[in-house]
């Protein structure tokens, strides 16, 4: 095994000073299997080129104010959905305004205990922080592992490197088995995942009725049984001006279920400008996936957003999708828009597809800030 000191000294090959050569320095960086997070504890001091995102400091769309309330992603409170079938009709009506208009929301009283998610942030950044040798035993682009970590899934395809690191765990339907899991985060990981698998239950339930069909309508063609964790890690940057911490993307997912910390940097494309997600304490940001456009055939919007590079942190993230990872379900199951929701009025927008098929294509594609979406289109 590669010790620390050993990724270290390849990581220090990333240097500014050198002629550029992007494979190498990419190269260099993913040998080191220390990541980003790697070159922060080597002292570096100057952004390597590889990271320099051309177009952050000249963006004609800067975010407007947080304060500007006409700008701000809708905060939907959760409480007594089942209890309250009056309520349930004004909740279900904010999710359908919500879904259709910004592909954002955050929700409030969802059931996911405050203990629960603030030691699911910990976990996250305990696997990232710990010793060198710990952490690289995961690395790996072999994304047939249901559990690996590494930098940038697109490394060797991206116009710009994010500077950000990932644990990923494949969790349903047929995830990691507990003892393949960082032992350092794993009873987190199991938890956090259990709470968030009843949640989107719910939310699938929520949004089926959004749309006008039943409540379970959404869970019986399987948009809630496969769940994907991404656990993202943003060292301390630099020069955050000229980084980017996720390139401009949409998300694979049917949805996703984000828990951020309070450091910020999430924006979202809304009206042509990007609009920041501000950090609210107890919730969770939850955005329409590129599937569930596509089955919603095009009512419920799944927006670009982004994550700014930032000199405080490091900004932590778990990212939860819900789609499946892995064959058969991921190749069995065939997506396309939900009969219910065509007519003459309002033909198929997109073509069949599964799961594996389109998330190959938008693994080949990268964070270009080109909807994977486009490529199924009628």
């Amino acid at each position: 095994m590669e010790t620390a000191a050993e990724g270290r000294s390849s990581a220090e090959k990333l240097s500014v000073n050198h002629a550029y050569d992007r494979q190498r320095e990419l190269k260099a960086l993913d040998e080191s299997k220390l990541g980003v997070k790697g070159l922060v504890d080597s002292g570096l001091t100057n952004l390597p080129k590889i990271f320099l995102h051309q177009n952050q400091k000249s963006s004609s769309t800067a975010a407007l104010p947080s304060d500007d309330s006409r700008f701000t992603i809708p905060i939907i409170d959760l409480h007594s959905t089942a209890q309250n079938p009056q309520l349930r009709s004004i909740i279900i009506d904010q999710i359908r305004d919500a879904s259709e208009n910004w592909g954002f929301f955050q929700i409030l009283n969802h059931g996911v205990p405050s203990t629960v998610t603030a030691e699911m942030l910990a976990g996250i950044r305990r696997f990232h922080e710990q010793d060198g040798e710990q952490k690289t035993q995961f690395y790996s682009r072999d994304y047939t592992k249901t559990v690996l970590y590494n930098t940038n899934f697109d490394l060797y395809k991206a116009p710009v490197t994010n500077w950000r690191d990932t644990l990923t765990c494949a969790i349903a339907p047929r995830g990691a088995e507990s003892k393949d899991m960082p032992l350092i985060c794993r009873d987190i990981i199991l938890n956090y995942t259990k709470r968030v698998l009843e949640l989107g239950k719910t939310l699938f339930e929520l949004v089926s009725e959004a749309l006008g069909l039943g409540p379970n309508r959404l869970n019986e063609i399987g948009c809630g049984e496969g769940l994907v964790l991404f656990g993202h890690y943003y060292p301390a940057c630099p020069e955050p001006e000229l980084a980017i911490g996720t390139s401009d993307h949409s998300d694979s997912s049917f949805l996703t279920v984000l828990l951020q910390d309070q450091i910020g940097g999430l924006q979202v494309r809304h009206d042509d400008r990007w609009v920041d997600v501000r950090p609210i304490d107890g919730a969770l940001v939850i955005n329409i996936g590129d599937m569930l456009q596509l089955v919603s055939n095009g009512r419920l919007k799944s927006v670009n957003h982004r994550v700014l590079a930032k000199s405080e942190g490091a900004r932590i993230s778990v990212a939860c999708f819900f789609r499946y990872q892995f064959p058969p379900e991921s190749e069995r199951k065939v997506y396309g828009p939900i009969k219910e929701l065509i007519s003459e009025e309002k033909p198929a927008v997109y073509r069949e597809t599964t799961i594996k098929n389109f998330v190959a294509h938008y693994y080949t594609k990268g964070l270009n800030g080109v909807s994977a979406l486009e490529q199924f289109k009628l």
